[in-house]
């Protein structure tokens, strides 16, 4: 189930790249961004409208599957593919994000991390070992190390202890795998230039197929994870795909392309659709304002996805005021769309080598997406 991974161009005044993933079960073109689909489903969708959205490469994660419905009931039923019916391809974060966010109820030592179920309160122990396993059974093609994830306001001495443990985690990752799956190192280090320099030196060392950079949109400010994205990319392979975790805000994802990086994911696009908001070429909507309540345009004159070529705005908050499950839907729906277009209208200006032009006049609009018009 081995990747291949190609660089097709890069920007001729910058870091910028477009690439080609191929993975047994799709290509993906990058900077490609995955929708979230930790319960082995993007909420509020149909695999089929996500794939007409563009993606073709979608996240699922390994606490979650774990502890229900289990990897021995997903391997069974013929892997996360055969499970829940999506063609295109799979990747399977680790667990160390939720293991992270759910601080009060886990301990974390060398071995690993003993937790308890925010199901129903029963005791659990993840190890690097263990998590390997659970992945191999769920059958991703692109499969993450176990790594331990700090907040940004952590104390050095908590920083360098995570980086050390999630590097000697990640070697015994790579030495626990069984199957051909492309295994990604996670180069942590916070916000600590040399720390991430280390990490990512320890990490190139395993040459496993993939890199991702781990560690940020853990609170700090923007201006602090623009920084890492300064010098970060380029401690990492140029021959291998460049995988942002979990950043995903528009304006960062652009940033994160012309920093260097290939493929990214967020939970945004679906939460921002359950809560009745949406991203558009002119900023964020949210669809409570009354200003939406007559109004016959479009969430978005600039996009050709289904809600917006069928749907008013005043309609989407007629669906939101009166609690109907399609509001959700189709919002999340656009939303997919959205990130979509942005990825492949960046793919389009690097083809052309006009991405500096293109994310200059992208900057140039000024629009607000963490709040709401």
């Amino acid at each position: 189930m081995a990747i291949a991974f190609d660089v097709l161009t890069t920007d001729p005044g910058g870091r910028a790249r477009r690439g080609r993933l191929v993975t047994p079960h799709a290509t993906v073109e990058t900077p490609a961004f995955m929708p979230v689909g930790t319960q082995a489903t993007v909420k509020a969708s149909t695999w089929e409208q996500v794939w007409a959205s563009g993606a073709r490469l979608c996240l699922a994660n390994t606490y979650h599957l774990y502890l229900r419905p289990g990897p021995a009931t997903v391997a069974e039923l013929g892997g996360l593919h055969g499970f829940s019916g999506w063609p295109g391809a799979f990747l399977t974060d680790s667990g160390g994000y939720q293991v992270f966010s759910l601080a009060p109820m886990r301990q974390v030592s060398d071995a690993g991390v003993t937790f308890r179920s925010h199901h129903d309160g029963s005791r659990h122990e993840l190890t690097p070992e263990r998590s390997i396993a659970v992945q191999e059974a769920l059958g991703a093609d692109i499969i993450m190390c176990f790594d331990e994830l700090v907040g940004y306001d952590a104390e050095p001495r908590e920083q360098d202890a995570a980086t050390a443990r999630s590097l000697a985690w990640a070697e015994r990752c790579a030495a626990a795998q069984t199957t051909d799956q492309a295994l990604f190192g996670i180069v942590q280090g916070g916000f600590d230039r040399g720390r991430r320099e280390a990490s990512a030196a320890g990490m190139r060392a395993l040459d496993l197929p993939g890199y991702a950079l781990g560690g940020l949109s853990v609170g700090e400010p923007t201006a602090v994870m623009r920084e890492v994205l300064s010098y970060a990319p380029e401690l990492l392979p140029a021959d291998r795909p460049r995988y942002l975790m979990g950043v995903g805000w528009p304006d960062d994802l652009v940033a994160a392309v012309a920093a260097g990086m290939d493929m990214f994911d967020c939970v945004l696009p679906t939460r921002l659709g359950r809560t009745a908001a949406a991203l558009t070429s002119e900023g964020r909507l949210n669809l409570r304002n009354q200003v939406h309540a007559r109004d016959r345009r479009p969430l978005d004159p600039e996009c050709v996805c289904p809600t917006c070529t069928r749907h008013s705005r005043a309609y989407l908050r007629h669906l939101v005021q009166s609690g109907e499950m399609l509001g959700p839907m189709l919002l999340t729906q656009h939303n997919l769309w959205f990130y979509q277009a942005l990825m492949a209208q960046m793919r389009a200006a690097l083809e052309t080598g006009s991405f500096g032009a293109w994310a200059e006049a992208f900057w140039a609009r000024g629009r607000r997406w963490s709040g709401a018009n």
